[in-house]
Parts: structure tokens; sequence; C-alpha cells
């Protein structure tokens, strides 16, 4: 069945093309032409369970609940209930949700000079399958709906004799289409139907589409984890072959803590804001405009030939840092030495699965993507103020992955897999220091215990089982039977739900058959503001703690 438009549309379109300015004819510095970006999606694009007045709470975004006048904002959100803007108004909130484009204009106005335009059209629950089908839209019929708002937003533009050229697609859906039969294996073909469309549509064909992934580290990315996992290979298949179209990591960025037992369906403000940088990251790769940061060691900091004790830091929300921000640093009372770069200890790391990696040894400091760090700036401090000799660390996290994905085994969710990228990354890190004429000793791996797992039955069930698992086979694959694990435990979730499963009974038990499994309970830390994520100072306390732990088991 063939969608018909009314004849105003089709006009709206065709005027479309003596107004919109294709890409490949214009320089890279054109900096007058309006650059129009699509936001579309379901609710994780719409910025459900976000907050304006939580903005303030997170340091790196401050500034975005207010409007951003130089940004153009066209918008219909919402399925029965639609809030329109009627037209080109400020970037701004809307009904006091946080959307990502509101860090995405913030950073790519930053990035380039050139003026930009947001269209945005989103609704929670919606379906690819159904709703935002192109060629038989059901439902709340979003595809038409969209198609709408964008051909009478650039008409409009077309109107007041703005120059415009259509610069990119941003998309976040899927979660609904995962609990129908029919749409769930179809991801990936109707996906790419989806994308033809717009681009015929709007008469766009190198229109950019960039796909966000759906994120892992909510409840679904546990309990549905083999449905989830069959949206992103539809989503993947089609990002591999379409040259035109990107997939945008998100399971490492901030996620709502829910009530219970602290997990949740969306991403909430901070990982709103944080989704919204990963779009403008990814689009200014695209344009060649993104700002490289670059650390290296100016000096390498062991006389050569010398011995070297290698800590490696590993885990998931907590070791990555998820709520542990640069900007609270310098209110406490140790926090400003641990913001200058300390030079005499080299680091690399691999952080939110490998979202973000260092080229080589840096300096010991602040790497985190989203001014964020974890437990290595204090953990490194106190070994260096009670140890003489060398020290090095490696840190390799995942805040989006459960203890699961570190297994040999792993899951069927293959992709989620990490446990042999893992044990790579400290090879690699051994090879490294002992290609530069080094003795390495690898002093342990230092893990900070699943967050996430604590608060879901199955796997916290199988928590203690499945570190036993994981520190056994790196052991063997590494040939070192005696290597340490310095596991630290933060209180395990409390609730009614999960607290019949006495896990800290569990892993105590573990590290009491094993004489180089060290359990350190981390239960005396800085109050937590939310369940499951440890703030700023609690975040420097957990890494003097863990290091107190290494210093104590010598």
């Amino acid at each position: 069945m063939t969608q018909k438009y009314p004849i105003s549309l089709i006009i709206a379109s065709l005027l479309s093309c003596f107004f919109a300015i294709p890409l490949t004819t214009l320089g890279k510095e054109d900096d007058t032409t309006l650059r129009v970006f699509i936001f579309a999606g379901q609710s994780n694009m719409v910025g459900s369970d976000s907050k304006v007045k939580d903005i303030r709470r997170f340091p790196p975004f401050a500034g975005l609940e207010k409007p951003q006048a130089e940004v153009r904002f066209s918008y219909s959100i919402g399925r029965q209930n639609k809030i329109n803007s009627d037209g080109w108004v400020d970037l701004q909130a809307v009904n006091n949700v946080v959307g990502p484009e509101l860090s995405f204009a913030r950073k790519v106005t930053s990035g380039i000079n050139a003026p930009i335009a947001i269209i945005k059209c989103a609704a929670g629950g919606t379906h690819l399958g159904g709703d935002w089908n192109p060629d038989e839209p059901s439902g709340f019929k979003m595809y038409p709906l969209a198609l709408d708002l964008i051909r009478s937003s650039l008409a409009d533009l077309e109107k007041k004799k703005v120059k415009y050229r259509l610069e990119g697609f941003m998309w976040h859906q899927g979660e609904n289409d995962m609990f129908n039969k029919d749409y769930m294996p179809n991801y990936g073909k109707n996906l790419k139907n989806f994308l033809a469309c717009w681009r015929r549509d709007l008469n766009a064909p190198k229109l950019r589409f960039y796909v966000g992934e759906l994120c892992t580290k909510t409840i679904w990315g546990m309990d549905l984890r083999p449905r989830m996992y069959a949206i992103s290979l539809g989503q993947k298949a089609v990002t591999q072959t379409d040259p035109l179209a990107e997939y945008i990591p998100t399971s490492h960025v901030g996620v709502e803590i829910g009530g219970g037992v602290g997990l949740h369906y969306h991403y909430g403000t901070l990982g709103q804001l944080q989704h919204g940088e990963n779009y403008a990251d990814a689009y200014l790769r695209t344009i060649s405009k993104a700002k490289e940061v670059s650390r290296p060691l100016k000096k390498w900091p062991y006389r050569k030939g010398s011995p070297i004790r290698l800590f490696i830091m590993t885990g998931h929300r907590n070791m990555e840092g998820e709520r542990a921000f640069v900007q609270e640093l310098a209110g406490l009372e140790d926090g400003k030495v641990l913001l200058q770069d300390n030079p005499k200890i080299a680091f690399r790391y691999s952080l939110g699965g490998g979202f973000r990696e260092s080229n080589s040894w840096e300096p010991l400091g602040l790497t985190g993507h989203y001014d964020n760090f974890g437990p290595e700036l204090s953990f490194g401090q106190t070994l260096q103020t009670k140890e003489s000799g060398n020290i090095a660390i490696a840190k390799f996290t995942h805040s989006g992955s459960q203890i699961i994905d570190w297994t040999p085994v792993g899951s069927m969710a293959e992709s989620r897999n990490i446990y042999t990228k893992f044990i790579t990354f400290v090879r690699e890190s051994i090879d490294d220091l002992q290609g530069r004429g080094h003795q390495v000793d690898l002093a342990g791996i230092f893990y900070h215990l699943g967050e996430n797992d604590m608060s879901f039955h199955p796997y916290r069930k199988e928590a203690a089982e499945r570190l036993q698992t994981i520190i056994a086979q790196s052991r063997k694959d590494l040939t070192l039977p005696k290597l340490k694990w310095f596991v630290s435990q933060q209180p395990p979730t409390d609730d009614k739900h999960v607290n019949s499963l006495d896990v800290v009974a569990d892993v105590t038990a573990a590290a009491a058959a094993d004489a180089s499994f060290f359990h350190i309970k981390a239960f005396d830390l800085p109050p937590q503001e939310k369940k499951l994520v440890i703030t700023t100072e609690g975040i420097v306390r957990l890494g003097e703690l863990i290091a107190r732990g290494y210093l104590e088991s010598k």
C-alpha cells in the first residue's frame, strides 16, 4: 500500500529542491548555510524520566537548562497529547524534559561556526514496524507525522529565504519492536527501508543517519538480553553496509536510578545529556571537526631496565566513575592534587568497552569522556605516597556490562562478551612495558563488583560463582597461577526483591577459599545520592580504600 500525502506537502518538497543545498556542493568551511538536524525515535529520544531541574546535579552540563537562542528548534513530541512548537522557536527543554538535542547543540555550535537548527519528532512506545513504517504506518502514524513536520519546517525556512541543508538524522528507537514477534527479527530490514524512504521523501540521497545503540545498562539490557541483542544485530547490519549510516554506542552513558532495586528503563537526565554529546562527537568526526585530546608522557618516568609493578583496574559503573565529576574535585580537601596530571605514573586505558581508549601510555590523570573520573586517581596517589619503586596503572572498564559479559563463556549476546578483550588488554599492557626493557610484576587485578548485578535476582545469585570463573580462567590465560585479585564491594542493593540472596557472604566465602583472592568491603564510603552509583567524594575514597587493601595484603 502506497502512502498518500497532501498536495501542499508535495509542493513543499519540490520547493525544497531549490533551497536545500547538497552537502557535496559546499565547502567544509561554509559558515553561512543553516545546518538542519533531525532527531526522531521513541521514549529515550523524547527524554522520558529526565528532569530539567536535575541538570544542576551534573556540573559538566551546567547551563543547559536555559534556552539556546542561537539554535532554531521545531518539534512535535508525544503520542495522544502532542506538544508542538507550531513553527520555529529557540532551542529549549520541552515540558521540563531533557532531550539529547540540548547537549548536542551546545557541542556542535562550539565546534563549528555555521548556524544550526533541529527538528524533533518523537513519541514513547512506538514501533519501527508499525508507527514509523513508511509504507503502511499504523498506530500513531509517526512517519507521515514526522515527514509533515520536517517539510513544513523547511518550507518556513524557504519562505524566509534562509539557505539551509539537511545535515544529519539522529535515530534512537527499537525497544518496542523487540516485543513484537514479527518486528523483532525484521528490524534490520525495516530500518534499511526506513532510511531509504527518508532519503527519497526528503530528496536527500546522501542524508547521513546516526543510529543510537539501545542501552544495555538498563533493566531491559539484563532481563531481555536476547531480544535487545536481536535489535542490535538489525541496527548493525544496516550501519555496517550503509556508508552513510553510523552506529552510535550508548551503553556506557548514565542511566536513571529507579525506585525499588534501582534499575530503570530510561537514560534519565545524565544519560540524555551524554547521549546528545555522543551524537555531536560522531557528527563532528564526520566533518573532520572533532577535537582530539592529546596527553602524551613527555618523558618516560622509569629508568631504563628498571622493574615496574603493574596494577590493572577494572569493572563497571563505579570503576568507570559514572557520577564522579571533575568540577567537584576542587571542593574536596585533598581533591586539588588529583586535578593535576601525575607524570610519574604511566597510565593506559580502555573505557566504555572501547568507546574511549588511550593511544599509548599517558600520565595518570583525568581521562573521562564526560568530565568524569574513576578511583584510579586516588588509588595511584595513595600507592605513591606509601610505596617506593615504579608504578604503572592500566584500566579496562565497561559501565554498561554485567558480570556474565566478563565470563570466558559469555552469553548468547556475543557482541557483548568482553573477557577476551580484557585479557588482550592486560597482555598488551605487559608486553608494551617489557618491550621498553622493563621487568614487569603484575601486582594484581583490582575489580569493583558489578553494581547492576546486585539489583537483578538471577545475576546476584550467580555473581560470586561467575567471578570465580573469571579469576580462574585469567590465571590460566596469563600463565600466572597465583595472580592476585582484589575485589571491592560496595553495600549491595537493599530491597526485598533481592535481599534473600546474601551476596556478601557468597563473595566472602569465595575469598576464604582462595589465598590470592582479597575481598575489600567498601561499606563505609560517603553516603550515595542514589542507589548503585557512587558520587565524587565516594569515588575518591574508594580508590584510597582499594590501595590500602593492597598495601595491607603484603
